[in-house]
Protein backbone atom coordinates (compact mmCIF):
# COMPACT_ATOMS: atom_id res chain seq x y z
CA UNK A 1 0.00 0.00 0.00
CA UNK A 2 1.34 3.42 -1.00
CA UNK A 3 1.97 6.09 1.59
CA UNK A 4 1.79 8.84 -1.03
CA UNK A 5 -0.79 11.54 -0.39
CA UNK A 6 -2.21 14.48 -2.27
CA UNK A 7 -2.36 17.82 -0.47
CA UNK A 8 -5.44 19.96 -1.13
CA UNK A 9 -5.81 23.47 0.23
CA UNK A 10 -9.41 24.52 0.98
CA UNK A 11 -9.93 28.28 1.34
CA UNK A 12 -12.91 30.06 2.87
CA UNK A 13 -13.28 32.62 5.61
CA UNK A 14 -16.08 30.43 6.98
CA UNK A 15 -15.02 27.18 8.70
CA UNK A 16 -18.39 25.54 7.95
CA UNK A 17 -17.85 26.06 4.20
CA UNK A 18 -14.39 24.48 4.42
CA UNK A 19 -15.88 21.55 6.30
CA UNK A 20 -18.65 21.11 3.70
CA UNK A 21 -16.11 21.03 0.87
CA UNK A 22 -13.81 18.58 2.65
CA UNK A 23 -16.72 16.29 3.51
CA UNK A 24 -18.05 16.37 -0.06
CA UNK A 25 -14.70 15.59 -1.71
CA UNK A 26 -13.67 13.03 0.90
CA UNK A 27 -10.32 11.52 1.79
CA UNK A 28 -10.00 9.58 -1.46
CA UNK A 29 -11.86 11.11 -4.42
CA UNK A 30 -11.16 8.08 -6.66
CA UNK A 31 -9.68 4.60 -6.15
CA UNK A 32 -6.81 5.28 -8.58
CA UNK A 33 -5.66 8.37 -6.67
CA UNK A 34 -3.77 8.67 -3.38
CA UNK A 35 -5.43 9.67 -0.14
CA UNK A 36 -5.96 13.38 0.43
CA UNK A 37 -4.53 15.48 3.23
CA UNK A 38 -6.27 18.82 3.62
CA UNK A 39 -4.84 22.18 4.57
CA UNK A 40 -7.47 24.67 5.65
CA UNK A 41 -6.95 28.37 4.99
CA UNK A 42 -9.14 31.13 6.38
CA UNK A 43 -7.12 34.05 5.04
CA UNK A 44 -5.45 35.03 1.78
CA UNK A 45 -2.04 35.15 3.50
CA UNK A 46 -2.38 31.45 4.37
CA UNK A 47 -3.16 30.56 0.75
CA UNK A 48 -0.24 32.58 -0.58
CA UNK A 49 2.13 31.03 1.96
CA UNK A 50 1.19 27.47 0.94
CA UNK A 51 1.28 28.20 -2.81
CA UNK A 52 4.59 30.07 -2.59
CA UNK A 53 6.11 27.10 -0.75
CA UNK A 54 4.86 24.71 -3.43
CA UNK A 55 3.32 22.54 -0.75
CA UNK A 56 -0.14 21.92 -2.27
CA UNK A 57 -1.25 19.87 -5.26
CA UNK A 58 -4.67 21.50 -5.73
CA UNK A 59 -6.64 24.43 -4.35
CA UNK A 60 -10.38 24.58 -3.74
CA UNK A 61 -11.43 28.20 -3.28
CA UNK A 62 -14.75 29.51 -1.98
CA UNK A 63 -16.07 31.93 -4.58
CA UNK A 64 -18.05 33.73 -1.86
CA UNK A 65 -15.15 34.21 0.58
CA UNK A 66 -14.79 37.62 2.21
CA UNK A 67 -13.21 40.10 1.89
CA UNK A 68 -11.57 38.61 -1.23
CA UNK A 69 -13.49 35.93 -3.08
CA UNK A 70 -12.03 32.75 -4.47
CA UNK A 71 -12.61 33.81 -8.06
CA UNK A 72 -10.46 36.93 -7.76
CA UNK A 73 -7.83 34.96 -5.86
CA UNK A 74 -7.85 32.27 -8.54
CA UNK A 75 -7.25 34.83 -11.27
CA UNK A 76 -4.44 36.43 -9.28
CA UNK A 77 -2.72 33.10 -8.63
CA UNK A 78 -3.04 31.96 -12.25
CA UNK A 79 -1.64 35.30 -13.48
CA UNK A 80 1.22 35.56 -10.98
CA UNK A 81 2.40 32.05 -10.08
CA UNK A 82 4.46 30.08 -12.55
CA UNK A 83 3.27 26.46 -12.53
CA UNK A 84 0.30 27.34 -10.36
CA UNK A 85 -1.41 24.26 -8.96
CA UNK A 86 -4.84 23.48 -10.42
CA UNK A 87 -7.72 25.42 -8.90
CA UNK A 88 -11.35 24.47 -8.32
CA UNK A 89 -13.76 27.27 -7.40
CA UNK A 90 -16.93 26.59 -5.41
CA UNK A 91 -19.82 28.94 -6.26
CA UNK A 92 -23.33 29.41 -4.90
CA UNK A 93 -25.16 29.71 -8.22
CA UNK A 94 -24.77 27.88 -11.52
CA UNK A 95 -25.08 31.27 -13.21
CA UNK A 96 -21.73 32.23 -11.66
CA UNK A 97 -19.82 29.68 -13.76
CA UNK A 98 -18.91 32.42 -16.27
CA UNK A 99 -17.10 34.23 -13.46
CA UNK A 100 -15.23 31.05 -12.66
CA UNK A 101 -14.20 30.89 -16.33
CA UNK A 102 -12.94 34.47 -16.04
CA UNK A 103 -11.01 33.44 -12.94
CA UNK A 104 -9.11 30.82 -14.99
CA UNK A 105 -10.23 28.08 -12.60
CA UNK A 106 -9.66 24.54 -13.81
CA UNK A 107 -13.10 23.41 -12.61
CA UNK A 108 -16.21 24.62 -10.81
CA UNK A 109 -18.34 23.14 -8.04
CA UNK A 110 -21.81 24.48 -7.25
CA UNK A 111 -23.39 24.51 -3.79
CA UNK A 112 -25.12 22.52 -2.47
CA UNK A 113 -22.29 20.13 -3.16
CA UNK A 114 -23.10 16.64 -4.40
CA UNK A 115 -20.41 14.37 -2.93
CA UNK A 116 -20.23 12.17 -6.03
CA UNK A 117 -19.90 15.12 -8.40
CA UNK A 118 -17.43 16.92 -6.10
CA UNK A 119 -15.17 13.87 -5.78
CA UNK A 120 -15.38 13.19 -9.53
CA UNK A 121 -14.50 16.80 -10.39
CA UNK A 122 -11.52 16.88 -8.04
CA UNK A 123 -10.34 13.48 -9.30
CA UNK A 124 -10.49 14.66 -12.93
CA UNK A 125 -8.54 17.81 -12.12
CA UNK A 126 -5.93 15.85 -10.16
CA UNK A 127 -5.52 13.52 -13.13
CA UNK A 128 -4.71 16.56 -15.22
CA UNK A 129 -7.79 16.95 -17.36
CA UNK A 130 -9.63 20.26 -17.47
CA UNK A 131 -13.24 20.10 -16.36
CA UNK A 132 -15.03 23.12 -17.84
CA UNK A 133 -18.52 21.91 -17.01
CA UNK A 134 -20.20 22.77 -13.74
CA UNK A 135 -20.52 19.78 -11.43
CA UNK A 136 -22.93 19.62 -8.57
Amino acid sequence: MSTQTTKILVFSHRPEVRETIITAVGRRPAPDLPRVDYVEAGAIADVLYEVDNGSVDLLILDGEAQPTGGMGLSRQLKDEITNCPPIVVAVRRKDDRWLATWSQADAVLVHPLDPLAAAETVAEVLRGSAVPAVKG
